[in-house]
């Protein structure tokens, strides 16, 4: 068969695979994750209070965000940077 045959073959299976990993929860945790995002996207466990922020607290978190884009976002980091992760227990 030609690539281009293979290639769209393998494309229209890509549905069948995703279709399988919906099968449901593999495990407990799983179970209990998925019951919360559940909930939260039903909203029937929402506050009746509203949530609202003060001016002051607006402000700060603009400042905040703002201040974000004063560094530079580097191209990959350097793992060497961090120091080192210590196996024994600390007293």
């Amino acid at each position: 068969m030609k690539p281009t045959t293979l290639y769209c073959l393998g494309l229209l299976a890509l549905p069948l695979a995703a279709h399988a990993i919906d099968a449901g929860p593999a495990s407990p945790q799983q179970q209990e994750t998925e019951g919360w995002l559940q909930l939260q996207s039903s909203n029937t466990a929402a506050s009746t209070k509203p949530q609202t922020a003060s001016a002051a607290e607006r402000e700060l978190a603009m400042q905040r965000w703002l201040k974000s884009f004063q560094h530079e976002i580097p191209e990959f980091f350097d793992q060497d940077a961090g120091g080192s992760v210590n196996s024994g227990s600390q007293q």
